[in-house]
């Protein structure tokens, strides 16, 4: 059982994605979007719990299982009915618990007021919020009583304790009076009684009367003032007449001076009472409240604080899963991030360790190295654990890359972004030029060209991106950069010729990549087209039609006739709407450069894809090594444009350098941080190429002996058979290893292939080619790793300059010089002449006095000239790459479809040293 989408699951159950999406989170299994790839187990347990849903709602389920599944419903659902039962019954108790309670509190507080009416019972919910609600209402309600009450005994209290203390005053006051008036005894003022304040219905009716009381006192005193005043004056000057004779002094009371203000007094005391009361009720409300939703408030903060951890510690994971790396490195504290090549200084500097430990650590090992001299991962993983700590070597693309996070607000549709890829021949370019054409007649195009390397074509209001630039190799190296830049890609085969070699590698390209395919089935105009032997014949790879139960989208078209364009174009954009593309234009712009090049009147220009963001002129952006402000912005048409939105091809002017396809660019909001990224990027990239590793030559090779550094010469020997490898191996036994240890690493019969010069690059070895030719890249891969290949036609030669290399005595060097490579598509019979190849240039210039080899799968077959070299009907001295040309090879006629054919010059080449 193979792995599945989520919409692709969700169609074979015939649901949609969200109901998919809804049913696999049920069942824990993490899936974001209906576009993410399911493995097994989850397909095959999403299968087996949602079959019988299936099965009942198409009405194929069993009578029985029909029967067992109603059963488990009908209990599923009685035992939540239960439960939902019991709960009510718990709120009912518990509320009619606190009516009772609340009634006897009301009952023993004996107040005056009219009882409140009992509120009437709430209808019950589901919801647990509403519970809560009512007992934070009903607590309240119980505060504010309470503290009325509270309120009510203080002020009658306070009162009583008022009036006592002027009644005693008053009682000091007559008997004072009574004992100093000899002549005129005054007379004796009625005894008031004072108020009862045991004996009382509510605090309230003992709050009342008390105040009524009072405001008769006050009165009565008014009324008895003048003549109480006029005593008292006359005592006073009798006093101070007599003072003297030991007559008795009337005190000072301030409390009856005051009486005429009492009113005021008391109104003023109660509005502060009454102030301070309603402070102290309002804080023990809250503080009830806050009681009542603290346990549960920090619960949910706490829950909410652990989810946002865990979905950060997810993505982080997922992050280090999509970017290769191991989750618990990642996610672990202790662990610290060496970039690649550090130095010394720096490599102490982030472990926090002293330099000369570590300096002392290397010389142990037997590196000795300064500060200033970078370390190998190898060196730094062992350094570190030596230390005992946990180091990650991050590569310069990790440590600089940014992976950004849009909340779904921000994210909003985006077009396409398309690649057509296949074999040679089967018609690509002539697929482009048709799409570009129907694009135009529709009139949305709009002048499409092909100068920036994108095409921009518009169906409607919808709009395609079709990248033109990345081939086999483009695609590959973009793709080992991390540069993702293409969503859906159409591979085309032709109908008559069936899947070739670049169809499989094409098709190996976008699984690895797991971008989407759409097969387009081109030339089904010829007369032997067979599109039902294309379908059978990719079925072997992987790619089967949706017809057949697959799941990708095959279109049969015609690029030359233009039939059925349309169709693949509502093919892509049914697939882009598959995927739901979206972006969020709004940010800070950041894209991968497709192309660049030095253009001689408007200096480094670079074909960037915006990704995210919109780019507008101005903006300061970073790509690779190079830096600059975007002084114009050129849209595919060749107009100045003033922003480019995601998913949208654009030139940018105003680098410093040219960068490199398939560097990622960036907007920075600060010129000087942009400088000092790249200036760093350029400075790490100048000490990797110096540090790169030179191999073993035969030109340095007596050098190295003199100064003691070599003792092996190690070989790769390839050849056509196995005989002349046998010889060489012989020939190469009997020479004096006295000073030279020949050993052979490695040999085989072919073609020399990259992974020899792997194989040369790791073991310091040098490949011997003999009758053979680099096949591949091969030759540039030995190029930048600085590997020594050497080709041979004689086997003699190849000894003899082994040996001469071996005793310091090489001879001039006789270096070929490629200048082209041809490649036969189709052969002609020509009466007199002989077999002409009609050939494609894919490399290089090939000129008519050049010397050609001839190879067939790897292998030379055949050197000498060429004897014709044509354009249509026209003899010509050179042609070059990109166009196509008639050739005659002098003295051989058996020429194949897929030869190679190599031009080269032979140059003599003084030794220098």
């Amino acid at each position: 059982m193979a792995s599945m989408r989520v919409h692709e699951l969700a169609k074979e159950f015939n649901i949609s994605s969200k109901d998919m999406l809804d049913k696999l989170h049920e069942m824990k299994i993490t899936a974001k979007s209906h576009a993410s790839m399911l493995a097994e187990s989850d397909v095959e347990k999403v299968r087996q719990n949602l079959s019988p849903e299936i099965k009942e709602r198409a009405g194929e389920l069993p009578a029985e299982e029909a029967k067992q599944l109603a059963e488990e419903r009908a209990e599923a659902k009685r035992q939540q009915a239960e439960a939902e039962r019991a709960r009510r019954e718990a709120v009912e108790q518990e509320r009619a618990a606190r009516e009772a309670e609340r009634a006897k509190r009301a009952e023993e507080g004996g107040s005056a007021a009219k009882p409140a009416a009992k509120p009437q019972a709430k209808k019950v919910t589901n919801n647990p919020f509403e519970s809560l609600a009512s007992q934070i209402e009903s607590e309240k309600e119980r505060v504010a009583r309470e503290a009325a009450e509270r309120k009510a005994r203080a002020r009658a209290a306070a009162m009583a304790k008022e009036v006592a203390k002027k009644q005693a005053v008053e009682e000091a006051l007559r008997n004072r009076n009574s004992k100093g008036s000899a002549h005129k005894p005054a007379a004796a003022a009625p005894k008031r009684q004072a108020p009862v304040l045991g004996a009382r219905k509510s605090s309230f009716d003992s709050l009342l009367s008390q105040i009524e009381s009072e405001k008769q006192r006050i009165e009565k005193q008014k009324a008895e003032q003048p003549a109480r005043g006029a005593d008292a004056n006359k005592q006073q000057r009798g006093a101070r007449k007599h003072g003297k004779k030991g007559m008795h002094v009337e005190q000072h009371v301030p409390e009856l001076e005051q009486q005429a203000s009492g009113e005021d007094r008391y109104a003023q005391m109660a509005v502060k009472a009454e102030e301070l009361q309603r402070d102290k009720v309002l804080a023990e409300a809250r503080a009830a409240v806050a009681a009542a939703n603290s346990h549960e408030g920090e619960g949910r903060r706490k829950k909410r604080k652990q989810k946002r951890e865990a979905e950060a510690r997810e993505r982080m994971e997922m992050e280090a899963i999509e970017r290769g790396l191991d989750p618990s490195l990642v996610l672990d504290d202790s662990v610290v991030e060496i970039p690649q090549g550090s130095t010394v200084a720096k490599f102490a500097e982030l472990l926090g360790v002293q330099p000369n430990d570590v300096i002392k650590r290397l010389f142990m090992l037997g590196q000795v190295l300064t500060l200033t001299q970078s370390m190998s991962d190898e060196l730094v993983e062992l350094i570190a654990d030596d230390m005992g700590r946990k180091v990650r070597v991050v590569s310069p693309e990790e440590e600089f890359a940014i992976v950004y996070h849009d909340s779904d607000e921000d994210l909003k549709p985006r077009p396409p972004v398309v690649t057509v890829m296949g074999h040679v021949d089967h018609g690509k370019t002539s697929l482009l030029d048709a799409i570009r054409h129907t694009g135009v007649a529709e009139g949305e195009a709009g002048g499409i060209t092909q100068h920036i390397g994108a095409s921009v074509v518009r169906i409607g209001d919808r709009q395609i991106t079709f990248i033109d630039t990345p081939g086999h190799e483009a695609f590959t190296a973009m793709r080992a950069r991390g540069a993702q830049v293409t969503d859906v890609i159409v591979l085309v085969v032709a109908s008559d010729d069936g899947v070739m070699p670049q169809t499989i590698e094409a098709i190996n390209h976008a699984k690895a990549a797991n971008v989407p395919i759409v097969v387009a089935v081109n030339k089904i105009d010829k007369p032997g087209a067979n599109p039902d032997r294309v379908r059978q014949e990719l079925v072997e790879y992987g790619v089967i039609p949706e017809d057949w139960g697959g799941q990708n989208m095959f279109v049969n078209v015609s690029a030359k006739k233009k039939l059925h364009i349309d169709d693949l174009l509502e093919t892509i954009l049914l697939q882009a709407d598959v995927l739901e593309l979206r972006a969020n234009p709004d940010a800070l712009a950041s894209g991968f450069v497709i192309e660049a090049n030095l253009d001689k009147g408007r200096g480094p220009v670079a074909t960037v894809l915006v990704q995210r963001g919109t780019l507008h002129p101005g903006d300061t952006v970073v790509a690779g090594t190079s830096y600059g402000r975007v002084r114009a912005l050129v849209d595919p048409r060749g107009q100045h444009i003033e922003g480019a939105a995601p998913s949208y091809p654009v030139e940018i002017l105003g680098l410093n350098s040219v960068p490199v396809a398939g560097d990622e660019f960036r907007v920075f909001e600060d010129e000087r941080d942009a400088r000092k990224l790249a200036e760093e990027r350029a400075l790490r990239a100048r000490l990797a190429e110096q540090e790169t590793k030179s191999h073993m030559n035969l030109d340095d090779l007596f050098n190295r002996i003199e100064e003691g550094k070599q003792t092996d010469l190690n070989l790769i020997v390839k050849a056509d058979v196995q005989g002349s490898i046998e010889a060489l191996r012989d020939a190469f036994n009997k020479m004096d290893q006295s000073e030279v240890k020949i050993n052979i690493v490695h040999s085989a019969v072919g073609g020399i292939t990259e992974t020899d010069v792997t194989l040369a690059a790791a073991s310091d070895a040098i490949i011997i080619g003999f009758n053979v030719r680099p096949t591949g890249k091969s030759k540039q891969q030995a190029e930048k790793e600085k590997v020594d290949i050497r080709l041979y036609r004689v086997i003699y030669q190849a000894i003899e300059d082994i040996n001469a290399a071996r005793v310091g005595l090489l001879k001039p060097e006789i270096v070929e010089e490629d200048t082209g490579t041809a490649e036969v598509r189709e052969t002609f019979k020509v009466p007199k002449v002989g077999t002409i190849a009609g050939c494609y240039i894919t490399d290089g210039e090939l000129h008519r006095d050049d010397k050609i080899r001839l190879v067939r799968e790897g292998t030379v077959i055949f050197e000498g000239e060429l004897a014709s070299l044509k354009r249509f009907k026209d003899d010509v001295k050179a042609v070059k790459q990109g166009y196509e040309c008639g050739i005659g090879i002098a003295g051989y006629q058996d020429l194949k479809v897929g030869d190679t054919i190599e031009g080269y010059t032979i140059k003599e080449v003084e030794r220098t040293e």
